[in-house]
């Protein structure tokens, strides 16, 4: 029988990885329907119309700047192991393990899902991009770094700033024309998905190597007063 401490740790790794693959087929169904069905494609079609329509030069750069920063060689692959050695020169050799593993995990199922769904991207796009619309890889890789992210500095500044990021990116790739908008919400769905499905056989190993004390200690509990009369 396990003990209540070992339980407590496999239900605490459980729940985690059960909602980290729900988020991931939840990503695959939304690409499925909005592929498949092109009735379901009015919201992407009512979007992209309204981002069309208020295209400015003002925004032009900061939206390529963005999208370059979250995609291409720098995203997909400096980003990860520059962030990864960080991690180890910074003696979190675990956390630059599981930094790689959700980068690469993430990235591969991207091209997984565009190679099978194939979705065109909308004609409004404004620069070279491959084929295979959803999910949008920069979206998910922005949400795949936010959340892995969070995970390892434990801090709530970083899931708010994870979150900006994330929408900044939806709204880079959107105004672009490189993606529609249901590409952008799996891209998110299979991103932080994939961060907490692959954060959950890693939880323990990196909390033990986190060197900050535990931000919420047990409390101690008063020891009974003793029964022995003095004389």
């Amino acid at each position: 029988m396990k003990r209540p401490v070992e339980l407590s740790k496999k239900v605490t790794r459980f729940w985690p990885a059960v909602s980290g693959a729900v988020a991931v087929v939840l990503a695959a169904s939304l690409g499925l329907i909005v592929t498949l069905r092109e009735s379901a494609n009015v919201i992407d079609e009512d979007w992209m119309g309204e981002i069309v329509e208020h295209r400015s030069p003002l925004w032009d750069i900061p939206a390529l700047v963005t999208s370059w920063i979250g995609g291409g060689w720098f995203g997909v692959f400096l980003v990860p192991l520059g962030v990864a050695l960080l991690l180890v020169l910074m003696k979190r050799k675990w956390a630059g393990i599981y930094f790689l593993a959700v980068s690469a995990v993430s990235a591969g199922l991207v091209q997984l899902l565009k190679k099978t769904l194939g979705r065109a991207r909308p004609e409004e796009i404004l620069i070279h991009a491959d084929f295979g619309s959803f999910p949008s890889g920069h979206v998910a890789n922005a949400a795949t770094v936010a959340v892995a992210l969070a995970f390892i500095l434990r801090r709530t500044w970083v899931w708010f700033a994870g979150a900006a990021w994330i929408i900044l990116m939806a709204l880079s790739r959107t105004y672009l024309g490189a993606h529609w908008l249901s590409d952008t919400v799996g891209g998110a769905l299979l991103g932080a998905g994939v961060a907490v499905l692959v954060w959950a056989p890693f939880a323990q190993r990196l909390e033990m190597e986190d060197p900050r004390p535990d931000p919420m200690p047990t409390p101690s509990v008063p020891s009974a007063p003793s029964d022995s009369v003095t004389s």
